[in-house]
């Protein structure tokens, strides 16, 4: 559908669905047997495909390096996440969005007028295939984000997904593969890493302002337990809720982390004690062990009445940073009985990432004009999947389970993946080892 006329109507008629044919990635010259287990020295193999070279879509990588035009974004999914990357495209002069997509058309209509879009439709593959389309962003539920990723890959468009990349570890692995044999840029969208508040923490590490790490801890609670149907087949709290402060914590730790240890309980909404697994769970800690000894304490809990808690700090050898909740104001009220903030901090996701969401968009873009690496790669979702995985066989089992168990129990052919636990060995992991898999994958990283 193309907007057409002075004020925004729509004529029905626009983009014949196949606008452009799915391109093929180029064959790999030959497959690379190695993985996230390739510093382990553990019988394990992995398949992450080496970067391939760049590929332009509508435009070729050099026609968007280095130039004025901005980058021209498609978006799949007009729901909520959606509506929040296209108030962030709006605001980034780099970007363009230029058509959003939704199975319940009025949606992307809708959509396509709020933010002064040209087309709109009901299909992503017309996104994905649409001829001034550079880049697309994957809004869409969790469940199409693997064949999205490949579609975008085959067609030469960048990509930025919302996570998870897939919904599990093998589809996963098969969506970076498309991206780097495509040899297009595909970021995970973990927006906290953007966050101003997480960022200074960051800093503080990173300059050396607190010495050297010794303690992460970090925060997440909601405001209120999401719907049961949210909860049923959602992977548990680790997948759903705790990935983003298990990346959080990798994020700010600057090293790897070798094992995990996790439980859970069901404290709030009793109705999904019938669920299997960490589903069941609506309350979880987590503590996991960094290189050089190094610790991170997670809590995380479905429900905090006060408002949406997020909070991290970490303690260093000299000294300790901090962050606080965010609030609409800074007004406190001081009265005889009452002295603190004048209104509860932010109550949902969407008004206190705003600022991270932003500054997500702008590093992508950036990223796709100037020729950058993606600022947080399909590989650290991967690794982000990795963590949540572990720690809910932790929590299941009641021990504390290494990463490696979960790298040696990924076995890859040219064909596909698959996870086996039954083949794991519990052999120690060698220092690094998720480091340098990383690395690995990422070298030449588009």
């Amino acid at each position: 559908h193309k907007r057409t006329g002075p004020r925004r109507p729509r004529a029905h008629a626009a983009h014949p669905r196949a606008t452009v044919a799915l391109q093929a990635p180029p064959a790999p010259a030959r497959m690379r047997v190695l993985t996230l287990v390739s510093a382990l020295l553990v019988p394990a193999a992995s398949l992450l495909l080496p970067r391939g070279p760049a590929r332009g879509g509508a435009r070729s990588l050099a026609a968007t390096t280095n130039i004025d035009p901005p980058v021209r974004v498609g978006v799949i999914g007009a729901g909520r996440i959606g509506l929040v990357h296209l108030e962030a495209l709006s605001s980034c002069a780099d970007a363009q969005p230029i058509i959003v997509s939704n199975p319940t058309v009025s949606k992307a209509q809708a959509a396509a007028e709020k933010f002064n879009l040209p087309y709109y439709s009901d299909s992503a593959e017309e996104v994905i295939n649409h001829p001034e389309v550079d880049a697309v962003w994957i809004c869409s539920p969790s469940q199409f984000h693997a064949d999205q990723i490949k579609q975008c890959a085959a067609a030469g468009k960048h990509i930025l997904c919302e996570k998870p990349l897939a919904t599990d570890i093998p589809e996963t692995i098969s969506a970076i593969n498309a991206a780097n044999a495509a040899g297009v840029k595909l970021m995970t969208a973990l927006q906290r890493r953007f966050d101003p508040n997480f960022a200074r923490v960051q800093r503080a590490i990173a300059e050396g302002e607190v010495g050297e790490p010794i303690v992460v801890k970090l925060c997440s609670r909601d405001p209120s337990p999401p719907p049961f149907e949210y909860v049923k087949g959602g992977g548990g709290i680790f997948k759903d809720m705790a990935v983003h402060d298990l990346d959080m914590s990798r994020f700010l730790m600057g090293c790897e982390p070798l094992e995990i240890m996790a439980t859970g309980s069901c404290m709030i909404d009793k109705e999904i004690e019938q669920l299997e697994g960490p589903e069941a769970f609506d309350t979880a800690t987590v503590l996991i062990r960094y290189e050089n000894g190094r610790q991170a304490v997670v809590d995380v809990c479905r429900q905090a009445p006060y408002g949406y808690d997020q909070r991290a700090e970490v303690l260093g050898t000299k000294g300790m940073c901090q962050t606080d909740n965010e609030y609409p104001n800074t007004a406190r009220l001081y009265l005889s009985d009452f002295t603190g903030n004048a209104d509860l901090p932010f109550d949902f996701f969407m008004s206190r990432y705003k600022e991270a969401y932003k500054r997500e968009t702008y590093a992508f873009v950036d990223a796709i004009k100037n020729d950058k690496p993606a600022p947080c790669s399909g590989e650290d979702g991967l690794t982000a999947l990795v963590m949540a995985e572990a720690a809910g066989i932790s929590a299941t089992e009641h021990r504390w389970v290494k990463f490696s168990e979960v790298a040696q129990a990924i076995n890859c052919d040219e064909e596909s993946c698959e996870v086996d636990f039954t083949a794991v060995k519990s052999d120690p992991p060698a220092e690094g080892w998720l480091q340098d898999a990383v690395r690995f994958v990422t070298g030449g990283s588009r």
